[in-house]
């Protein structure tokens, strides 16, 4: 199939893309990537009248540190995150993330900016920027605004964004020394949307207690979910077996999943939510206390 007649359009600044976002408002759909949109548009299960293409606006595509965050542009692939020499060593969790999103062509193409402003549950960003406890910039035609992660994320393919905002960047805390992430993930192949994923990250003092926990479940909930209690329960712990079991089942019962004829029942993603926080945070341990990735 091929998509319905639509106004394609090509701004080259911010201010000209909230305009017309403003001008043409809910009949107004942005490209970035294209990696959800096109799809959804040859289908013919969206049908926008206009397409407002931002990828000719210069100067968001960009990784770098300004002061103790990590900001990353909207327009920035997954390819440059997966590679980026800052994020590997600052962030790592974000470089194993991007290497576990599709294949070759996606990771070329997808953004940042454009998979959050998405909100696909199986989409693997919201996690991971949960786990981090990352922020987003937004801006309107007349004022800019920055959110949590949390509250960004609303509910399925539902976000914080206004008709005529584009989120502009994202910023993610620089993990302390001592710190250590994971993302593990259960497809059906390689390359496929999450049965189930877990985004982990910690960070232990010297006697080796939990001084951070962030947890985030993918394919687990109408959207991504920040596993609230399995955190709780890993802070100001020494990260035995035994804690990491109680947090593992802590995050099953955060996990608000749904059966599909697909990737299996409600129970069973339940129980992968278990396994995979298992895991996730076992090798985000190994990596806090500086073993290897």
């Amino acid at each position: 199939m091929v998509p319905r007649k639509f106004e394609y359009h090509v701004p080259t600044s911010v201010g000209e893309a909230t305009a017309l976002l403003k001008k043409y408002g809910s009949d107004a759909k942005v490209l970035a990537g294209g990696m959800s949109l096109i799809p959804v548009m040859k289908l013919r299960l969206g049908s926008p009248a206009h397409i407002v293409d931002i990828n000719r606006i210069p100067g968001m595509e960009y990784i770098r540190q300004a002061g103790g965050n990590i900001v990353i542009g909207a327009l920035t692939n997954y390819h440059d995150i997966q590679n980026s020499k800052l994020i590997k060593e600052k962030a790592f969790i974000l470089s194993e993330c991007a290497s576990l999103v599709g294949d070759p062509q996606i990771r070329n193409m997808g953004t940042l900016g454009g998979s959050l402003s998405h909100c696909d549950p199986s989409g693997d960003w919201g996690s991971v920027t949960l786990a981090l406890r990352g922020s987003v910039k937004m801006r309107g035609p007349t004022k800019e605004r920055t959110m949590g992660i949390d509250d960004f994320l609303v509910d399925t393919f539902t976000s914080a964004l206004k008709p005529n905002e584009l989120l502009t960047e994202v910023s993610f805390p620089v993990p302390p020394t001592r710190s250590g992430g994971s993302y593990v993930k259960l497809e059906r192949r390689t390359g496929d949307f999450a049965t189930a994923a877990v985004a982990a990250q910690v960070t232990l003092d010297g006697s080796g207690a939990c001084t951070y926990a962030g947890i985030g479940l993918t394919a687990l909930g109408s959207k991504n979910l920040r596993a609230s209690k399995a955190e709780s329960v890993l802070l100001g712990k020494a990260l035995t077996a035994k804690v990491v079991e109680e947090a593992a089942e802590a995050a099953s019962e955060d996990a608000q999943p749904s059966a599909d004829p697909l990737r299996g029942s409600a129970e069973y993603k339940k129980e992968m939510a278990k396994v995979f926080t298992r895991r996730g945070l076992e090798l985000a341990i190994t990596r806090a206390k500086g073993g290897k990735r």
